[in-house]
């Protein structure tokens, strides 16, 4: 037995040797696509892996998807949701009071108008995310049209993770707002925290939106990612762990009254409360998970064991 564990302690301590440093996946999410035309083309001309999220009904939403689907970006549906703040709302705002019928409506009508759509994001929202009852009824259709939910994280207790259990739907969230400012060192700093929470985590999701300053800055630093970073699609972090830290909360938002005036633009999604602290335990368990998994210490297992049996 102790000739065996020096055995598995060196195959160990080779494959930690010989194996790259561990990257952070990193996916980075243009939200509002669809208004923008000649930004949004600056966005379409970066590495496919960055990802796009179209609102269902601007002026040029359909041609922008499939544009960025003809580019190789992977496409979201970037829905509206009610706020809890009183502003202007765009057309089929979901609401926690509507009907599921009205709420799957609202939804297929959206993936009819964003082709190659896999995944949904919402614009805006605190009001409708951090309701229980309204989110059940956006994971009853989702699953209905196959589609992931990534959570804006517009405010803290979302209950999207919690109402997508027992469903087929999977969830993921946004970690860093690049630009709640559109100052391009404020943006940089930004970049940089995604990158870091990255690497201590080992993921994490980035929004931001087809501003000038975005695009500059995102032109500037995706060439000179760090090595140990991979950029990845949010669909590609679908499987990673996610941490659910919000309470329930079935109450029922008042329902917003109705604009004065009509709809005018789009406006960031922004986060009511700071994001979650993340902890650097990963990396260790992805070593553990993958030593333990690996086809030579399997190897060496066997051979183990058949020694064992002649003996």
């Amino acid at each position: 037995m102790l000739q065996f564990r020096r055995i598995v302690f060196s195959v160990a301590s080779a494959l930690a040797l010989a194996a790259p440093v561990y990257a952070g996946k990193l996916a980075i999410v243009i939200d509002d696509f669809g208004y923008r035309p000649q930004t949004e083309n600056q966005v379409l001309a970066m590495p496919s892996a960055i990802s796009v999220a179209v609102l269902p009904n601007a002026p040029h939403a359909r041609e922008m998807a499939t544009k960025a689907h003809n580019s190789g970006h992977q496409v979201l549906i970037h829905l509206p949701m009610a706020p809890i703040s009183k502003q202007p709302l765009e057309k089929d705002t979901l609401r926690p009071d509507m009907s599921s019928d009205e709420i799957d409506r609202i939804i297929r009508d959206a993936y009819n108008k964003v082709p190659y759509a896999v995944g949904l994001n919402n614009h805006m929202g605190s009001a409708m995310t951090s309701s229980l009852y309204g989110m059940l009824k956006v994971m009853q259709a989702l699953e209905r049209y196959n589609l992931y939910f990534l959570d804006s994280m517009t405010i803290g207790n979302s209950q999207a993770m919690r109402a997508a259990q027992g469903t087929g739907v999977k969830v993921i969230k946004r970690k860093v707002f690049l630009d709640d400012t559109q100052n391009e060192a404020d943006i940089r700093v930004q970049f940089n925290r995604a990158v870091q929470l990255a690497r201590r985590n080992g993921s994490a999701i980035a929004i931001g939106h087809p501003h000038p300053s975005t695009v500059r800055v995102l032109q500037q630093m995706l060439p000179t990612l760090p090595s140990d970073i991979t950029l990845v699609r949010p669909s590609d972090l679908l499987n990673e762990p996610q941490s659910d830290t919000s309470t329930p909360n079935f109450s029922q938002p008042a329902k917003p009254s109705a604009p004065r005036n009509p709809f005018r633009g789009v406006k960031s999604c922004k986060p009511k409360q700071p994001p979650e602290p993340v902890y650097a335990t990963r990396f260790f368990t992805v070593i553990g998970e993958s030593i333990g998994e690996s086809t030579l210490v399997k190897y060496v297992q066997q051979q183990w064991q058949g020694w064992g049996k002649k003996s």
